[in-house]
């Protein structure tokens, strides 16, 4: 699962629609809170420390306070499991994985725990021991003290308390530093209380459907009581029930199953116990329906409510329409009304031979009774009464929350209009961000391009491993994804393999054909390639020539990234290796300012071939407003590429540096730029671009960062941005590796990492509003990373809160609306670049 899908889940679980099955799905591997800090000191305990500067609070993950981990007062002995670090977490929560370390203490420690089992608790009174679907109780742990091993827990566990007990094959001194990852059990349930499943015998075939993972009591007569298993573990049934999910486990594992023959009522009973009052809205049952081997969905499902010691006499009773055509397995959704109770007794009825469930669930609210010291606590709620007084209470909560907004919203106002003499043109858009949504604080000052580097604690940040096992050296790669990212920081591979989306309508999208993955020097290299394109492009021989490294001069450093650097060079005689349809502004005696690309010598063998592919393919690009190569140094090593360089640097520094022309820049005496020059410049990215996207490439870090000006406002398009620090800020980071330019990036790119022409198209509309407003400020600099991440999620639920860049002052209307046109939510109604370059030839004043 890549990073935009798991943001895309993220916005999707918010919305609220959301159901508790998705909630406990494959995006529920947040950490918890032991390296993050949520989970406090106090709730952190242990049976036993060696001193005090390795007590429980020093086992979190990733920290090595004290002396770097928490370790028990004694050696382990073999199979002992009397040493534990608890977590205690306070609510009950799904928890899916674990993370352990050893103690490293900088390099001074060595104990590490090599197996260790779980125990958990949902009361903290009755304890149960973790096993995997196998039986399997002993999890295997670190092999050193400094690497991170993640283990997936399968069956996740629901509890509040967690314990961690270090298990030895022989006898040694451990320490731990433990994680855990997961979300919050919205659902409530703390057990279920049913009827064991039965084994069922088809065409010679031993199909078992007990519930093999339940962590309560099971008895022959008394069936299974006070606990949690296959109907709450988040994995739905196959469709046929004879296969499973799992990997080596028997027939009907899935599912628990019953047959009629065995129950003279001809119903199934099981009782549902919950963490307090609720109210209940809605039971979810995936039921399996496969009619041609006897099985088939409940007939008829009557629920019985309790909220305090008697069961209330009038139940719910739901009929689902029966399905004897598709033999698929589905949800049947049970409507509860609405109904308050600590526990639902339900009965559910035969419609065949069969019945078998693999997942229950509960939609509804918590809801606190509270006595006074008189009152039975014992006494029946009245419904009715109850419904009022939540309605009432619904109303005042509703009352004060729109007084508590005007208040904010009018001191915001009050905020904006005091600074308005001075700082004009940064209020208009404050406003203009302001008035287009409620759901955002805001900052009137300027956000500078370095507070994106900040740490921060979102959840976009937090993704974990999806594989079974997974463990990777801590101090040198910490909590990273096994994911492809479209885009990487500057000292790491440069791009990867795109997610393999469906393309939309009318949009040409480059994952449909593979992709060439180059490892750009600098971080990333310009043009993702589909490999038809690059084979017409490519051939055999180099477009450029050998250039002699000697009549190259160093002036400085451009930027530098894992498998090389990017320099600012003047070359000598340039132009004798020059095609006849290239000419510099300089006479032929004169040095021509170059950037070299120069490949470590110690680039491992893919680095070397990807940078000879990306040789081959910006040798055949040839276009006036893209970076042309001039010549190549590849007999010897470190490999170089050599390519132009404009005088004038890149445009966001030019423009920053520059005035509009008025009275302002007059009185300033600050160098000025003209709406025509900025319009010119503008209409020579498009052409670039256009140039570009008939050949299928996207660039996918469009910005005013990467593209170079010259002589009489020449522009080109590059792709240094990336390898600079001077941009770092304007790169989202994900853990200190991977980098995104979201500010510049389509909706669809964030939340589903589609790049294509239509994505390049939404970063020319932010290049171009960049452009208007002399890049005196970051795109969405009144928001943080994490809001313009939420913001995308608004143009996906597309109902109408999304937020839109201003027009800037010295912006006319016809190119903000071209503006609107890139932003537009649906890929395939954004202009062409052709559109775009045709409708900048028009509009010239």
């Amino acid at each position: 699962m890549t990073f935009s899908v798991l943001i895309f889940t993220y916005l999707y679980l918010r919305s609220p629609s959301l159901s508790n099955l998705m909630q406990i799905s494959c995006v529920c591997r947040y950490p918890l809170g032991m390296s993050g800090g949520q989970i406090e000191d106090k709730d952190i305990s242990a049976s036993s420390q060696w001193s005090e500067s390795t007590a429980a609070r020093y086992g979190r993950l990733d920290f090595e306070d004290g002396d770097g981990a928490w370790c028990p007062d004694m050696s382990v002995e073999p199979e002992s499991t009397k040493e534990f670090l608890q977590i205690d977490l306070r609510s009950l929560h799904f928890i899916t994985l674990v993370g352990t370390q050893g103690r490293h203490a900088g390099g001074f420690g060595k104990e590490f725990a090599q197996m260790y089992q779980i125990k958990y608790s949902r009361n903290g009174r009755r304890w149960v021991s973790w096993r995997n679907r196998h039986g399997r109780q002993v999890i295997e742990g670190n092999k050193n003290a400094y690497d991170t091993v993640l283990k997936d827990l399968e069956p996740p566990i629901i509890a509040r308390f967690v314990r961690f007990m270090p298990i030895t094959d022989h006898s040694m001194n451990v320490c731990m530093r433990v994680e855990l990852y997961g979300c919050e059990w919205l659902d409530g349930l703390v057990s279920y209380s049913a009827p064991i499943g039965q084994l069922m015998v088809h065409r010679g075939q031993h199909i078992y459907l007990n519930d093999s993972v339940y962590d309560g009591e099971v008895g022959y007569s008394s069936g299974m009581t006070e606990g949690l298993g296959q109907l709450t573990d988040g994995v739905c049934g196959l469709d046929d029930f004879t296969h499973s999910h799992v990997y080596n486990v028997w027939p009907g594992y899935d599912y628990v199953g019953w047959t009629n023959e065995s129950f003279p009522g001809n119903y199934v009973e099981i009782l549902f116990e919950f963490d307090r009052i609720r109210n209940f809205t809605t039971m979810k049952v995936h039921c399996n329906n496969m009619f041609p081997k006897k099985v088939k969905t409940f007939r008829q499902a009557t629920c019985f409510f309790r909220s305090s010691s008697d069961w209330e006499p009038t139940p719910v009773t739901f009929s689902p329409v029966m399905d004897d055509v598709n033999p698929s397995a589905r949800f049947v959704t049970v409507a509860l009304n609405n109904r308050m109770a600590s526990s639902i007794k339900c009965q559910y009825f035969f419609a065949d031979a069969w019945m078998m469930f693999s997942e229950i669930t509960f939609q509804s609210a918590k809801y606190l009774l509270r006595f006074s010291p008189g009152d039975d606590p014992t006494h029946k709620v009245d419904d009715s009464n109850t419904r009022i007084l939540i309605g009432c209470l619904v109303a005042i909560i509703f009352i004060l929350v729109a007084i508590i907004v005007i208040i904010l919203w009018r001191q915001v106002w009050q905020k904006m209009l005091e600074k308005a003499s001075r700082r004009m043109l940064d209020d208009e858009l404050t406003a203009s961000l302001s008035i287009q949504s409620e759901t955002f604080t805001y900052n009137n000052n300027n956000q500078s391009s370095a507070g994106s580097e900040q740490e921060s604690n979102s959840t976009y940040e937090r993704i974990f491993p999806l594989g079974p096992d997974y463990q990777e050296p801590s101090r040198l790669i910490r909590k990273l994804p096994e994911f492809s990212l479209s885009m990487e920081e500057a000292g790491t591979s440069g791009v990867s393999k795109p997610v393999q989306a469906g393309p939309q309508e009318g949009v040409p999208h480059y994952a449909e054909a593979d992709i060439v993955n180059l490892q750009g020097v600098t971080g990333s290299n310009t043009y993702s390639v589909p490999a038809i394109t690059m084979d017409l492009l490519s051939g055999k021989d180099l477009a450029v020539e050998e250039f002699p490294r000697k009549q190259l001069t160093f002036k400085e450093k451009l930027g530098e990234g894992q498998f090389g650097e990017v320099h600012l060079c003047e070359a000598e005689g340039m132009q004798e290796f020059m095609d006849k349809d290239f000419s510099f502004d300089v006479s032929n005696n004169q040095p021509v300012l170059v950037a070299v690309k120069m490949l470590r010598e110690d680039a491992n063998k893919n680095a070397r071939t990807d940078f000879l592919k990306e040789i081959k393919i910006m040798s055949r690009l040839k276009d006036p407003n893209i970076v042309r190569l001039l010549g190549v140094c590849v007999c010897s090593d470190p490999l170089c590429m050599i390519t132009e360089y404009m005088e004038n640097g890149d445009l966001n520094q030019f423009l920053s540096r520059h005035e509009p022309e008025g009275q302002i820049a007059l009185a300033c005496n600050a160098p000025t730029v003209s709406y025509s020059n900025l319009h010119h410049m503008a209409t020579q990215i498009a052409s670039g671009m256009k140039y570009l996207s008939s050949l299928n490439f996207v660039h996918r870090d469009l910005a005013t960062r990467n593209c170079l000006v010259g002589k009489d406002y020449t522009i080109k398009i590059a792709d240094f941005g990336m390898s600079r620090n001077l941009y770092s800020g304007d790169y989202y980071r994900i853990q200190g590796r991977a980098v995104l330019p979201i500010r510049w990036m389509a909706w669809e790119s964030i939340l589903l990492g589609k790049f294509t022409t239509a994505s390049d198209v939404w970063a020319f509309g932010v290049t171009l509003w960049e452009t208007f407003t002399l890049c005196k400020e970051q795109p969405y600099s009144q928001l943080s990373d994490e809001q313009v991440i939420e913001n995308t999620g608004e143009f996906f639920r597309d109902q109408q809160r999304q937020i839109y860049l201003p027009q800037p002052a010295c912006c006319p209307d016809p190119i903000y609306k071209l503006m609107l046109s890139c932003w537009q939510r649906n890929t395939n109604e954004r202009p062409s670049f052709q559109e775009i370059h045709q409708t900048l030839l028009g509009c010239l004043v």
